[in-house]
């Protein structure tokens, strides 16, 4: 098949401006990093939406939707601890539960109005709580969190910028790894939810991310050795769970991509699938490894 230059033009330009927005909102300083995850958690939670309208075969009013979204905002501000304040007055103590409220609100005036839309799908939709911004919450958190193990030598702001950095790059490696090796030497199919995915390119794909991100983040970065492996292993397996996941609702909404946020490449849950699963699981381990550090000291 010959090469579309006008598509590979405007899946290029689309492809950098991505990777410029993203680096400068993770690398900046956590205000930009709230900026970005903030518009990352909106993104998903309207495609998300609209993903389980088309699976219910009906609308959802305008009330339920941004109730759902604002009561999921006020959970991922709850995460903003002590670095999130302007002046005396911290995110987290002054906006959360006020977001939250708005949004159940909403939720409750949305419920009075006509709509066809399924009790059944409606406490589907509500399970992007739990999905979208209980992860972009302990996204947040993960930004945060010093760490002070040993062997671990970068400081405790570098530590916070550091660690989404090694759970995204390793997303991304391991994605394009398993492509790569995948159209070389694939030839077991790996689920029916996504038939171009093979067995032996998503082993290789993430054999390679851990291999990779495991020496890049211990000697680059400085991270102890059980850190440098897990968060990558965690990403290449949990992280493809998250790309089925979304695969599967897809699949029953009838749909190629979630949105068109970027253009030829899909909308926000078509890029961050995998980090939605695989950062709260790296959250929790991250979490154990640092209580377990306090308790052998």
């Amino acid at each position: 098949m010959a090469l579309n230059k006008e598509v590979f033009r405007v899946r290029a330009i689309s492809a950098v401006a991505f990777v410029i927005v993203m680096l400068a909102g993770l690398l900046w300083n956590h205000w930009s990093f709230l900026v970005l995850f903030s518009i990352i958690h909106f993104g998903c939670w309207w495609e998300y939406i609209n993903l389980i309208e088309k699976i219910d075969g009906a609308k959802i009013n305008r009330y339920l939707r941004f109730g759902l979204m604002l009561s999921g905002f006020g959970i991922m501000l709850w995460f903003c601890e002590g670095a999130y304040r302007i002046g005396g007055y911290g995110l987290k103590e002054n906006l959360s539960l006020p977001f939250t409220v708005a949004g159940f609100a909403l939720l409750i005036a949305g419920s009075f109005q006509k709509n066809s839309f399924g009790l059944k799908n409606f406490g589907v939709a509500a399970l992007g709580w739990l999905y979208i911004s209980l992860c972009w919450g302990v996204m947040i958190s993960l930004r945060q969190e010093g760490m002070e193990f040993k062997g671990l030598t970068a400081s405790l702001e570098d530590s916070g910028r550091l660690l989404p950095v090694v759970l995204i790059t390793s997303i991304w490696i391991n994605d394009t790894m398993a492509y790569i090796v995948g159209s070389f030497i694939g030839k077991t199919p790996f689920s029916k939810i996504s038939p171009k995915k093979t067995w032996e390119g998503t082993i290789g794909g993430a054999l390679l991310c851990v291999l990779v991100m495991s020496v890049a983040s211990h000697y680059l970065f400085g991270f102890a050795w059980h850190i440098s492996i897990a968060i990558p292993l965690i990403a290449a397996v949990v992280g493809t769970m998250g790309d089925l996941l979304e695969s599967k609702i897809k699949r029953l909404a009838n749909v190629k991509d979630s949105g068109t946020m970027m253009p030829g490449h899909g909308g926000f849950m078509d890029r961050f699938d995998s980090l939605l699963l695989a950062t709260p699981v790296v959250w929790v381990y991250v979490q154990l490894a640092i209580s377990t550090s306090h308790s052998l000291r």
